[in-house]
């Protein structure tokens, strides 16, 4: 341990996982308040604001998706560092511009011009792998993870804190005008101020990681050798990138079913929580899933290896998918105390699957080609998340939906269908290749 924490840059990586705030931040931040800022300024019906709300929120990713691998090829032709600012600050000024618009098409235009800029996310993986040996990459990742949930935890507090200042801080904006005129400019403005607090971060504290960079000048720098298409048939480097995405559409659709089934009654299959308990739920889930990625993970990774966690988290993941239902019946019988035990130790050991993220992360590094790509076979992964998360969450929400207006076996279609999707991985890493095992 000793000599790993000497070879590793701390402050580089810590300081690369505080900037990777920032995607997180500037995407979700705005998720409060859409609905509300949908039917203002669009002056719709109440049965529209749904659509639009959604359309809108999946423009970052759907633009992200289509520019993901550019930004990977710059980052391996020009540097990490250059690509790392240019993003940030692009998304800076454009998260801000949002809280500012006074029309649909206004929203529409300055959230896909966030997408656009929104290439920070495949240069700040590369640089944490290239920052760190192969034994100190469980650990940096675990960080990196770490940091990524505190984002999606801080977006939507900022977002909805700040919203509507007027009114909500009226001895403070009560009388400004701007503010009233514009209730949402100050959370995005928020946000992108800090966005633009990382983009100095960036350019003046991160150093560049792509050694041809640094001995050339950016005119000398030679093209990678391979192009986008030959990576992407590099032996094992699509059923990476399957096993990446299938992992990644499992956190998202749980992500997106948990808030709707824990506030849905418990004759409709749901726990019938409240406000309060759904967010004790996920705060608890929250800092249970952090002390396995800073805890448990690095130890485990090291004693058994990237690819035999991810198994673990594999075979796991139906029986926690199956824990929800379960839950349910216990509640519809009145069994409470079984309930309660069942629920304490879904939430605290079923957080464990969430290690899975990071080792699909280090599966990527493992099978990268050369160090030459390493952006570019992030950027293809990346793009294969952004199309996930476009389409997984209104997918699966309304599946769920479905399930309980049909009540097919008591509402839970949906979980049946995710411990199917869940079982399925582990049929994919029966073809993990070698070199990904870590």
């Amino acid at each position: 341990d000793d000599g790993e924490e000497k070879a590793m840059p701390v402050f580089q990586i810590l300081l690369l996982c505080f900037v990777s705030l920032s995607e997180p931040i500037a995407y979700f931040a705005i998720f409060p308040f859409m609905p509300e800022m949908v039917h203002r300024v669009g002056h719709l019906p109440e049965a529209d604001v749904g659509f639009w709300t959604g359309m809108i929120e999946s423009l970052f990713s759907l633009v992200q998706m289509v520019l993901m691998i550019f930004y990977g090829r710059a980052a391996d032709r020009w540097g990490r560092k250059p690509v790392l600012v240019f993003s940030l600050a692009g998304v800076s000024v454009f998260t801000a511009l949002f809280g500012m618009s006074t029309a649909l098409w206004m929203m529409v235009a300055a959230r896909c011009m966030a997408g656009v800029f929104a290439g920070s996310v495949v240069t700040i993986r590369t640089m944490i792998s290239e920052n760190c040996s192969k034994k100190g990459q469980a650990r940096a990742f675990g960080w990196y993870m770490f940091t990524r949930n505190l984002g999606i935890f801080l977006g939507p507090l900022i977002g909805g804190t700040l919203a509507n200042p007027a009114e909500q801080f009226q001895s403070v904006f009560g009388r400004c005008a701007f503010f009233i005129h514009y209730p949402y400019a100050l959370s995005t403005f928020a946000a992108g101020a800090f966005c633009l607090f990382n983009t100095l971060a960036a350019l003046f504290g991160i150093k560049e990681t792509l050694k041809s960079h640094e001995a050339k000048s950016i005119s000398a720098v030679p093209s990678p050798p391979l192009s986008t298409w030959s990576v992407l048939k590099s032996p094992g480097v699509p059923i990476v990138l399957y096993i990446y995405g299938h992992t990644m559409l499992l956190g998202l659709a749980y992500t997106a079913v948990s808030p709707v089934f824990l506030y849905t009654d418990v004759q409709n299959g749901g726990y019938g929580f409240t406000d309060q308990q759904i967010a004790l739920y996920l705060a608890g889930a929250g800092a249970s899933q952090a002390m396995w990625m800073l805890l448990a993970f690095p130890p485990l990774q090291r004693r058994f290896g990237t690819g035999n966690v991810l198994r673990g988290c594999a075979v796991a993941w139906p029986l926690f998918m199956a824990a929800f239902p379960v839950g349910n019946e216990l509640l519809r019988h009145k069994s409470y105390s079984l309930f309660w035990i069942l629920f304490v130790t879904t939430m605290i050991g079923g957080s464990g699957v969430s290690m899975g993220f990071a080792c699909v992360q280090l599966c990527i590094n493992d099978i990268s080609p050369s160090s030459a790509v390493l952006a570019t076979v992030n950027a293809l992964a990346l793009t294969v998340n952004s199309g996930v998360r476009a389409f997984a969450p209104v997918a699966f929400t309304s599946l769920y939906a479905v399930g309980v207006r049909t009540r097919w076996a008591d509402g839970h279609l949906i979980w049946f269908v995710l411990i199917l999707v869940t079982s399925a991985l582990n049929v994919a890493l029966y073809f993990l290749p070698a070199k990904a095992e870590g």
